[in-house]
C-alpha cells in the first residue's frame, strides 16, 4: 500500500519505534524526513543516513518535498500534543495520516510476523530473538525497541526473508493493529493506567492481542500469567508455555549455575534439549528473557545448536543490564527500568551478584501517572538499595499532577541515605560519594547522564 508514495515524512521521528520504520522505508528507496523536540543519538544517526531533521514544530522548516498530500504520508507518534503545529497542519491539509502502530501493522500483517507483547521483557526478548534469528539461514528483519549491541542499531533487515519481529506495544492499544503469526506475551501487570481504567481493562487488551494472532496459529506465554488467561483464547491458537525451574511448561530453562562473571543452564525444549548454555546476563527475568526468546526461535523452525550459538554470541541490549562500567574500584550498571516490578527484578539481580557491596541507585521516576498509581510499590523495591538518590518525575507526555512528586516515593523508602536531587547536581553528588556499586534507573532522560557519571567513576 505505500507503493503510491515517494515521500514519508515522521512527527516524532527521533523515538526508538519511529526510527526504525524510517530506516525500513529508506530502505525500501522512499525519500524520508522528519521532526522531533530534541535532537538525540537516534536522530544523529539518522541524519548521517542522509534524513533531513528539523527540531523547531515550525511548517516552514519542511522541505517542499514534503508538502504534497498526493505522494506524501505523515506517520505519528501518540507521544506527541494535541495541538503540535505540523501534525495539525498536515491534518487540514488532507495527507493521509497514520499511527505508527497502524504502519507497523501494515508492513507486517502479510508476512510470517512473530509479536512480543508484555508488561515487562519486550525489547529484551524482541532484541534476543532478532539476534538469534538474523544469524541463521531463516533470517529475519526487526523493529527492535533498543540499541542491539551485536548490531548497534534497533533495525535489522532482511528483505528475503519471511519472518519479521516486531515489540507489540499496549500503550494506546497500539498492538491491537497486528495480526502476528506467533504472539508472545511475557506479564500482564498493570500499567499505563491514564490508557486502562483498570487491571481488567489491560487484561482484555492483552486477551484480545492474543485472539489477533492468525488462523492456526500460536500464543507463547510466560507461566506467570494467570491460568484463567487462556481460557479466552480462541479454540484453534496453539498455546504453549514458558518458566523457571517448572518441568510441566514447553520450555523450561533449569539447573542455572553461576561461575565467575558468567551463568550457565540448561534448556528443555518439547521434543529436545540443549544444555550448559553461556549466558553473560545474570538475573530471573533476564533468564525468563532469554527462555522466551528461545522458544520464539525453536517454534520458528530454528535448531538448537543455532538457538545456543545465538544466545552464547549476544551482546546485550543498550539500557537493559548494561555494564557501563566494571573494573576493581567500581561496578556501574544502567537499565530502563520504569515500573516496581522491573525495579525489585534488576536491583535483586544486582544484589544477588554482588552481596558484599553497598548499592548505590539512582531512580529518576517517569510519568506522573504512573509514580501517583504505584508510589507505595516504588518505594517498597526501592528500599532494596542501601543509599537512595531520587530525580524529580520526569513527565514526557504528562502535564503535572497536583500534589505528585518524588517526595511521595522518598518519604516511603524503609533507608537511612536517601535524598532528593535536580538533576543539575546529580554529577556533584556522584563525585563526592565515588560509590563502589552504582546502578541508575529510568525511562526519561537519565541515560544522558550515564557517560559523564562513568568518567567521574574513572577519575
Amino acid at each position: 500500500m505505500y507503493k503510491n508514495y515517494e515521500n514519508i515524512y515522521f512527527i516524532g521521528i527521533g523515538g526508538i519505534g519511529m526510527s526504525a520504520l524510517a530506516q525500513y522505508f529508506l530502505n525500501q528507496g522512499l525519500r524520508i524526513a522528519g521532526y522531533d523536540r530534541v535532537r538525540n543519538e537516534m536522530c544523529i544517526k539518522l541524519e548521517k543516513l542522509g534524513i533531513g531533521i528539523h527540531y523547531e514544530d515550525n511548517i516552514n522548516m519542511i522541505a517542499s518535498y514534503f508538502k504534497n498530500p498526493e505522494n506524501t504520508l505523515v506517520i505519528y507518534t501518540p507521544a506527541i500534543p494535541s495541538n503540535h503545529t505540523e501534525f495539525n497542519w498536515f491534518k487540514n491539509n488532507n495527507f493521509k495520516i497514520q499511527k505508527r502502530s497502524e504502519t507497523l501493522g501494515n508492513i507486517t500483517n502479510s508476512k510470517n510476523t512473530i509479536a512480543v507483547a508484555g508488561t515487562h521483557g519486550k525489547t529484551s526478548v524482541s532484541g534476543i530473538s532478532a539476534h538469534i534469528l538474523s544469524n541463521t539461514p531463516q533470517s529475519c528483519t526487526a523493529f527492535v525497541g533498543g540499541i542491539l549491541k551485536n548490531k548497534n542499531s534497533n533495525f535489522i533487515i532482511d528483505s528475503k526473508s519471511e519472518n519479521i519481529i516486531v515489540e507489540a506495544d499496549e500503550y494506546d492499544r497500539s498492538f491491537l493493529n497486528l495480526t502476528p503469526s506467533l504472539a508472545l506475551i511475557t506479564s500482564v501487570e498493570e500499567d499505563h493506567l491514564d490508557i486502562y481504567k483498570d487491571f481488567e481493562s489491560l487484561n482484555s487488551a492483552f486477551q484480545d492481542f492474543a485472539n489477533k494472532t492468525k488462523n492456526k496459529g500460536i500464543v507463547l506465554l510466560n507461566n506467570k500469567i494467570n491460568p484463567s488467561f487462556k481460557e479466552n483464547i480462541r479454540k484453534d491458537l496453539k498455546i504453549y508455555e514458558y518458566g523457571l525451574n517448572d518441568n510441566n511448561c514447553d520450555f523450561n530453562l533449569h539447573n542455572i549455575e553461576y561461575k565467575n562473571d558468567e551463568c550457565y543452564f540448561d534448556i528443555k525444549f518439547p521434543k529436545h534439549k540443549l544444555t550448559n548454555i553461556k549466558y553473560i546476563f545474570p538475573g530471573n527475568h533476564n533468564f525468563e528473557n532469554v527462555l522466551a526468546a528461545a522458544g520464539i526461535a525453536y517454534l520458528t523452525g530454528i535448531s538448537i545448536e543455532d538457538i545456543k550459538k545465538g544466545i552464547e554470541t549476544f551482546k546485550g541490549i543498550v539500557r537493559r543490564f548494561d555494564y557501563i562500567l566494571k573494573n576493581q574500584k567500581n561496578i556501574y550498571i544502567d537499565d530502563y527500568a520504569h515500573h516496581p516490578s522491573e525495579i525489585y527484578a534488576f536491583l535483586s539481580s544486582v544484589k544477588e551478584i554482588y552481596p558484599n557491596k553497598k548499592l548505590t541507585v539512582i531512580f529518576q521516576p517517569h510519568l506522573y501517572s504512573r509514580t501517583q498509581a504505584f508510589f507505595k510499590e516504588f518505594a517498597k523495591n526501592l528500599s532494596l538499595a542501601d543509599d537512595l538518590i531520587l530525580l524529580p518525575i520526569y513527565p514526557a507526555r504528562e502535564e503535572e499532577i497536583q500534589g505528585v512528586n518524588s517526595k511521595l516515593i522518598l518519604n516511603l523508602v524503609n533507608i537511612d541515605k536517601k535524598q532528593i536531587c535536580e538533576k543539575d547536581n546529580l554529577l556533584n553528588i556522584i563525585e563526592n560519594k565515588k560509590p563502589e556499586l552504582l546502578v541508575s534507573m529510568g525511562a526519561g532522560d537519565i541515560n544522558e547522564f550515564v557517560q559523564e557519571i562513568k568518567t567521574i567513576l574513572i577519575k
